[in-house]
């Protein structure tokens, strides 16, 4: 029997079954491993293996249910206010349990998270749903119709909960004759059809624009933070109309390449479902303990994951350079220049992510004369005030002269009072914000929710594009020639951040700090290095 027949064998199959799946099945969604089947085993003419499935399951978005700093930290959220409990899961899953979040708030119930935890084989069809992430049934049935306006963020994406199962609309970019639409109706019970607006950046946007409610201690609603926004980031910079999302985090396949594996077309601009993005550092701790985490993708397919998103952060995310070094009455003076490449802040999303720069001065000898921003094993900088102190936070600086002073691009929440916290649902505004700005980007201009906050906003060599940093050191009577190091650090989970569910009377507490300890002195990359010599 052909491989066509037996193709044709199995739709018809599927199709007399149509109605019992239909009463099994979930009335919105359905798990990847029913979309796998068909979008895994593509392999390029040149034999590049570019698997939708394979890519997607080692990513962010198949393991955002089961990422433990989530899940320690909607604990962390739930124990600070048990007022807001429920509130915080539900606001909490619409993102890393959109599928079952979605399906709660259809059916007039509010989402959990907790409820599908931990993850465990056979734990029914909602459970399923709630780990399986940010998953394909989810993007590919977002509709076009609120997209861009402020009700489509913090997953205000809208899914047709009308039309009957079996008949329900999968979207993707491409025409689909309608003998192979019979095929994925049968075997899926969607109905493929071309959409232009699953290629638009507002469509990430639906979820990538967040904002929370900051509740007070009896639990009303005091306050709401942009916690989120690289969505309107983008559109303030000279990245908006020319380069989306999408052109980034899934990168084109070259040449032409199927999309299936089942009767697959030839298609040109097949995007990689790689979504790669800001968090190499995850998918590394998540590897290494994956049968705690119920983690399916494959090692391989992990450890590529983690090293794919650092090699893209080190290699497109910023550009380093110094300047003018020279000394002067036992002082070394320089400029560095960071350049930021990304189409939004650097670093972006959520607030846990921090750069910084890391300055050393060598003698001639090798020796240390000067140094600032060290990164340290436990996954803290050296000299930085809010790894610390957690009340405390580094300022921005437009020139640094002291070893306790370091250049740190990053988020720092305030909760009312300007009490420092990274308690997102005690956070009503921004102490701190100096992340560095993409191209394009006003600060003069900008509104509230993208706004540059602190020293950063006086600072006129803190502008679209990046910045500059003056350092005038002491040299101490040391010889030259010296060397000049600098490196641009970033890391995914700051100390502070990673530190803050430490105490937290909780199994997914003590979990992630059994993971991370070991694990600190990775938790951190140079995006980039420049060096200079000065006599």
């Amino acid at each position: 029997m052909t491989r066509q027949r037996i193709v044709i064998l199995i739709a018809i199959l599927a199709s007399i079954g149509l109605a019992a799946a239909a009463m099994r099945a979930p009335a919105l969604f359905i798990s990847s491993d029913r979309c796998q089947a068909c979008h895994n085993g593509l392999v390029t003419a040149r034999g590049e293996d570019v698997s939708i499935g394979a890519d997607w399951r080692a990513s962010m978005m198949a393991n955002a249910a089961r990422d433990p700093y989530w899940q320690a930290s909607i604990r962390r959220e739930t124990l600070a206010n048990p007022k807001i409990a429920a509130a915080a899961e539900h606001e909490c899953s619409a993102c890393h349990m959109p599928m079952a979040r979605y399906q709660a708030k259809a059916e007039g119930r509010m989402g959990s998270v907790f409820a599908h935890l931990p993850v465990v084989p056979g734990g029914g069809e909602a459970a399923a749903l709630a780990v399986d992430g940010v998953s394909c049934a989810l993007c590919h049935q977002i509709g076009k119709d609120n997209f861009g306006q402020r009700e489509s963020f913090t997953a205000g994406f809208v899914v047709d909960n009308a039309t009957a199962w079996g008949s329900r609309k999968i979207f993707g970019p491409y025409d689909v004759d309608k003998g192979r639409q019979r095929v994925m109706q049968s075997s899926s019970l969607f109905l493929p059809e071309k959409a232009d607006h699953i290629r638009d950046s507002e469509l990430c946007a639906t979820c990538h624009t967040l904002f929370t409610h900051a509740f007070d201690d009896q639990g009303e609603v005091v306050g709401e933070l942009p916690e989120q926004v690289p969505y309107l980031e983008w559109k303030h910079s000279a990245f908006n109309g020319r380069m989306s999302c999408q052109s980034c985090h899934m990168p084109k396949v070259e040449g032409e390449t199927a999309i299936s594996s089942t009767l697959g077309q030839p298609r040109q601009d097949v995007a990689r479902h790689v979504f790669r993005g800001g968090n190499f550092f995850m998918p590394r701790l998540m590897n290494s303990h994956r049968d705690a985490l119920g983690v399916t993708a494959e090692s391989l397919e992990m450890e590529t994951a983690s090293a794919r998103t650092a090699g893209h952060l080190a290699g497109s995310s910023a550009e380093l350079a110094v300047h003018g070094a020279k000394v002067e009455d036992g002082t070394l003076e320089a400029e560095v220049e960071i350049a930021n490449l990304a189409g939004h802040k650097l670093p972006t999303a959520y607030p846990s992510r921090r750069a910084w720069i890391h300055f050393t001065v060598l003698d001639a000898g090798g020796a240390v004369v000067f140094e600032s921003g060290r990164p340290n094993a436990d996954g803290s900088i050296a000299g930085n005030d809010n790894d610390a102190d957690p009340a405390r936070f580094e300022p921005h600086y437009a020139e640094i002269r002291g070893a306790n002073e370091v250049q740190i691009y990053e988020p720092i929440l305030g909760a009312p009072g300007d009490k420092v916290t990274t308690v997102l649902l005690a956070a009503t505004h921004y102490l701190k914000d100096n992340r560095l700005l993409p191209l394009g980007f006003d600060k003069a201009t900008a509104d509230g929710d993208v706004a540059v906050k602190g020293g950063a906003a006086e600072d006129e060599d803190f502008k679209a594009g990046g910045d500059r940093v003056r350092y005038a050191v002491p040299l101490g009577g040391a010889t030259g020639p010296f060397t000049v190091r600098a490196e641009l650090w970033y890391q995914p989970i700051s100390f502070r951040w990673a530190r803050n569910v430490d105490d937290l009377p909780s199994e997914e507490a003590r979990r992630f700090k059994s993971f991370y300890g070991p694990m600190a002195g990775s938790s951190a990359i140079a995006l980039a290095k420049a060096e200079a010599a000065v006599r």
